[in-house]
């Protein structure tokens, strides 16, 4: 495939050279005759929409998949094509091309697996490339323009909307605007370390609660193999006594359970009692997630499972600001 190069010298007398790895999602998508999106368009059809840039760029067809239809396999697979290129010396970052819907768990996951040095950039877009609001040519030049930054202090950042954000704490807070994403509070991340270990073969599932849930929906968690289970809970992280319950028979089984909320943003606390709040839960075996919302908690909690860290070092990665974890 053709390279999209621009001859521009740059300061150094060399054009850098960007991977930018497609793998479907909005940005891929143009409307069918019933009017429904779908990744149609290859990594190539989508440079060709950019202005002339000081940069070579690599196009490289890894997966076309709206990114709620991805599995751990899946975003193992795009982490793995990031690392093939982050490997390669002529490489000076990459840039990957991803749904919405998933991009801040993708992008995690590659954080967690090879915290790069080079720059390593996710986007995508909010409407189709056939849509009168098309923003993927926007957001995809924007992605170029940071992966041709200094690295500065490394790690995988978004592009989107016209805003640069790191990856820790990261969710998708609108799915009719252009700026679509926010960060939970602006911390760094409380694992460092990488965690190289694939997480592919892994179960690892969100159960959401509401008002008055039981815990049906964790108990068929148990029963389909799941190794681990965040808790999408309410307010600060409570729901029910009858969900403490099934979170003490999970862990009775060895299966970590991290309790999240589906309120988006605020640190949370495990401070409620009455049965089903937060300090209960956390009596039952429960690790509390501070800070990442469920989709990140999951790819976290993965990360760290395949990589056979203890459940002690788990609590801490969850639990622990950012400042005292490296204290």
């Amino acid at each position: 495939m053709r390279n999209h190069a621009v001859r521009v010298v740059t300061g150094t007398g060399r054009i850098p050279l960007l991977a930018v790895l497609a793998t479907g999602g909005t940005i891929a998508s143009s409307r069918d005759t019933n009017g429904a999106a779908s990744p149609s368009l290859g990594a190539a059809d989508l440079l060709a929409m950019l202005p002339p840039m000081a940069a070579d760029l690599r196009p490289q067809e890894v997966l076309a998949k709206d990114s709620a239809s991805l599995t751990l396999a899946d975003m193992q697979r795009i982490s793995d094509a990031v690392a093939a290129q982050l490997a390669d010396p002529g490489i000076a970052g990459v840039i990957a091309l991803h749904g919405t819907d998933a991009m801040e768990e993708t992008a995690l996951l590659v954080q967690l697996q090879h915290a790069p040095r080079k720059p390593v950039v996710f986007t995508g877009a909010q409407f189709a490339s056939d849509h009168p609001r098309s923003d993927g040519a926007r957001n995809l030049a924007d992605a170029v323009r940071a992966a041709l930054q200094p690295p500065g202090q490394g790690g995988v950042v978004l592009a989107f909307g016209g805003r640069l954000l790191p990856v820790w704490g990261l969710y998708k807070f609108a799915s009719d605007a252009p700026d679509a994403f926010r960060r939970v509070a602006e911390e760094g991340p409380s694992v460092t370390r990488p965690l190289p270990a694939p997480v592919d073969g892994l179960r690892v599932d969100i159960v959401a609660t509401h008002p008055g849930s039981d815990g049906l929906h964790l108990e068929a968690s148990l029963a389909a193999g799941a190794r681990g289970i965040v808790i999408s809970a309410l307010g600060s992280g409570n729901a029910t006594p009858e969900l403490v319950a099934a979170i003490a028979r999970a862990r009775a089984q060895g299966v970590v359970v991290v309790v999240s909320s589906r309120v988006p943003e605020g640190l949370l606390s495990p401070i409620y009692g009455g049965g089903g709040g937060g300090h209960d839960m956390r009596r039952a075996g429960a690790i509390h997630a501070r800070l990442l919302r469920p989709g990140q908690a999951r790819i976290l909690l993965a990360a760290m499972l395949a990589n056979g860290c203890p459940e002690a070092e788990i609590a801490r990665a969850f639990e622990t600001a950012p400042e005292a974890a490296t204290a």
